[in-house]
């Protein structure tokens, strides 16, 4: 439930924290486990203690499983996929455990290989493709610095593992299945080798449950890679201390699987790391000297079998490494250019765009325009709730602006809070909608600033276009950042196109709006209200257009404009020919070519007036439709300004409610349905909605109710 304070900030309660996982079950497990661990080596090693060896074994082994299983039923159904896998995984790896022991210390089955070895292999498929995914999840784009540095060390990891490991054991001179299985085990641990390597090298968040994850793989693999040193050498025993290493292992798994954070395993980071960082320098440098290395010892010793391995292993990391550095100075350039905040351009990439974007429009006898977006009232919140807060709110901004930009456009933040963009091709008719369309998407939900409270954010937008208003990358700068001046002067929370900061410099300098020549317009529009037999009809839709803003909620500016353009919305009709007005039947297309002008008329008689440019753009936008099927310009949904898809509403009903030449007054009834099958097509759905629910509480009067009367 949301509260208001007295400051008038909205309080939302915080989440609910849960344990952070200290003292739950998953550290009880754990502890629990490590405990018998330490038992199961203080159980004798003779026959009669044998099947407690086997229980408590296998059980410590099970219970991994079960603990995986069920870390994975209770994870979000999209991270669910990578744990159900990790939870086979060990499920097959329990069976082979069950299997090995029992036969092992109860039946005496003592062979290499045996039933168990499929089981062990079986488990490994599991394993690597759970992590793979959760890998996937955990970088959904390209983390090709990971991958790489993954790549290095596996690189590495293969060549060593061939040297001392598979090539040894392909070399015995075993029976065909002992060499298949004994070379299958190594080649398996280094699959799962590099899926780790690239869990740990790549991005993601890290709670608690990642590391004990990462120690599951870890002690897995150590205990694998020792197991077949032992298999070498032929002194390997069951129940030395690699059983301790296995069993560790699989606890960390089970305790992974049931913290508190299991889930966020899956989460990417909050914040990307940088390219490259001195412990992973050196870690990296350390590694790849090893190859070097490996074929100085081989050299030295005699044995040259494996130089063509650690050769092509050389060739491998010098390629890899070059690729490494290439991506590094490809990081450091975007860095130049991308704001670390933000993610956007930076002010230096602005400035070198513009100049390239004005030549080319030159070229092609084009435009471009530049708007300048500065978030109103931010040191407020920068000294009432903080500088992160402050962050915050740019970040949450850059982010509605850039799901707004369109393909081609350059979105950069100029500086502080202020932010540019460059809209190549800008229509000079179509530039105040796009620029309202910012506008709105900023303002439309409020940001949060900190767990328990948000705040309404808003900004102001000045642009001006090449080459109406400007000839060069200066000068247009300058002009839209005097129109944003203007945006900021007149109350912030608006859009202000240069020539409409022309009109507002003049009323600075002396001059005054014409009330003589608003008088005039009002009067056009009552004459075209006795035109049609209609009185009243442009002061009721003005009237109502001021109801519906109010009720939105948007400031006294917006309101007015609606208001005004409610009243003169019609007086494009004035020039339309008497019989096509009046004319009692069905219009031909040639007339309803004609009729569709009005809203061009009316919008250049009202753009002379100062100060009415944006109602001007209203009247011209209020016949265009939701669905992008209206007139003249055919816009959709948002890129039509708020205040004509009100007029619209306003307009609709006040013709369907009144006596006009070519159609009787529909009933009420009727047009509440009228208006409510057109949400959504005709009609922005919200608009109408508020209408509907207006006239359902009485406040929408009938056309005839609505006299004439002073303006």
């Amino acid at each position: 439930m949301e509260t208001e304070n007295g400051a008038g900030d909205r309080v939302v309660p915080g989440p609910e924290h849960g344990t952070d996982g200290v003292g739950g079950a998953w550290l009880v497990y754990l502890l629990t486990g490590l405990a018998l661990v330490v038992a199961y080596y203080f159980i004798p090693e003779t026959a009669a203690a044998a099947p407690l060896r086997v229980v408590l074994y296998c059980a410590l082994s099970g219970s991994a499983a079960v603990a995986a299983c069920w870390g994975a039923a209770r994870t979000r159904p999209g991270n669910r996929l990578p744990w159900v896998l990790i939870g086979a995984s060990q499920v097959v790896y329990f069976t082979a455990d069950s299997v090995f022991y029992i036969g092992h210390y109860l039946v005496g089955v003592t062979a290499f290989p045996s039933w168990p070895d499929l089981f062990y292999l079986g488990h490994y498929p599991f394993a690597v493709l759970g992590v793979l995914l959760l890998i996937r999840r955990r970088a959904p784009g390209r983390d090709l610095p990971g991958v790489l540095d993954a790549a290095t060390l596996g690189v590495v990891a293969a060549m060593l593992s061939w040297v001392y490991l598979i090539g040894p054991q392909s070399r015995r001179g075993a029976p065909v299945p002992a060499e298949l299985a004994s070379v299958a085990y190594p080649v398996m641990d280094l699959a799962l080798l590099t899926v780790a390597l690239g869990l740990l090298l790549g991005s993601g968040a890290r709670p608690r449950a990642f590391f004990l994850l990462v120690s599951w793989l870890a002690l897995i693999l150590s205990a694998d890679t020792i197991y077949i040193a032992q298999q070498v050498r032929g002194v390997y025993e069951a129940g030395n201390f690699l059983d301790a290493i296995w069993l560790c292992g699989n606890l960390a798994l089970g305790a992974a699987a049931l913290h508190p954070t299991v889930d966020q395993v899956s989460d990417t980071s909050p914040m990307r790391e940088g390219p490259l960082n001195p412990v992973r320098i050196a870690v990296l440098s350390g590694v790849a000297l090893l190859a070097p290395l490996v074929l100085m010892v081989q050299y030295y010793t005699g044995d040259v079998r494996d130089v063509p391995v650690v050769a092509g292993a050389c060739a491998a990391l010098f390629l890899l490494t070059i690729t490494r550095l290439a991506l590094l100075v490809s990081d450091q350039r975007r860095l130049a250019i991308t704001d670390v905040l933000t993610g956007l351009h930076t002010r230096r990439f602005f400035e070198a765009q513009l100049p390239l974007e004005m030549a080319r429009a030159r070229r092609s006898g084009g435009s471009v325009a530049v708007l300048i977006i500065d978030v109103d009232h931010f040191k407020s919140i920068n000294d009432r709730y903080g500088h992160p807060a402050g962050d915050r709110v740019l970040v949450e901004i850059a982010a509605r602006l850039r799901s707004t930009v369109r393909s081609g456009e350059v979105l950069a933040r100029h500086g502080g809070e202020e932010f540019a963009l460059i809209v190549p091709g800008a229509d000079a008719e179509t530039l105040p909608a796009l620029a309202d369309r910012l506008r709105e998407q900023v303002a439309s939900a409020p940001v949060v600033v900190t767990p328990q409270r948000w705040v309404a954010v808003t900004v102001s937008i000045g642009t001006a276009r090449f080459p109406t208003h400007g000839t060069n990358p200066a000068d247009l700068v300058a002009i839209a950042d005097r129109a944003l001046y203007s945006a900021k002067a007149a109350g912030r929370d608006r859009v202000v196109v240069a020539s409409d900061t022309t009109t507002a410099a003049a009323v600075e300098a002396g001059e005054r709006p014409d009330p003589a020549g608003a008088e005039y317009l009002h009067r056009v529009a009552d004459a075209v209200d006795d035109l049609l037999d209609d009185h009243g009809h442009s002061r009721a839709v003005a009237r109502w257009a001021r109801m519906l803003a109010t009720e939105f909620g948007y400031d006294a500016d917006l309101v007015r404009r609606a208001e005004l353009a409610g009243r003169l919305h019609d007086v494009g009709k004035i020039l339309l020919p008497r019989a096509v007005l009046v004319k009692p039947g069905e219009l031909d297309e040639a007339e309803w070519a004609l009729v569709r002008m009005h809203p061009e008329h009316g919008f250049r008689m009202t753009a002379l007036l100062p100060g009415h440019l944006g109602v001007a753009h209203v009247i011209r936008q209020h016949h265009e439709r939701w669905d992008g099927r209206g007139y003249p310009d055919r816009l959709a949904g948002r890129d039509i300004r708020v205040e004509a898809r009100i007029v619209a509403v306003c307009d609709s009903w006040a013709a369907m409610r009144s006596q006009r030449p070519y159609q009787p007054a529909m009933p009420v009834e009727q047009a509440r349905e009228e208006v409510h099958a057109a949400r959504g097509t005709q009609f922005d759905p919200d608009v109408a909605d508020a209408f509907l629910e207006l006239h359902q509480r009485g406040a929408i009067a009938d056309v005839h109710l609505v006299h004439r009367g002073p303006s």
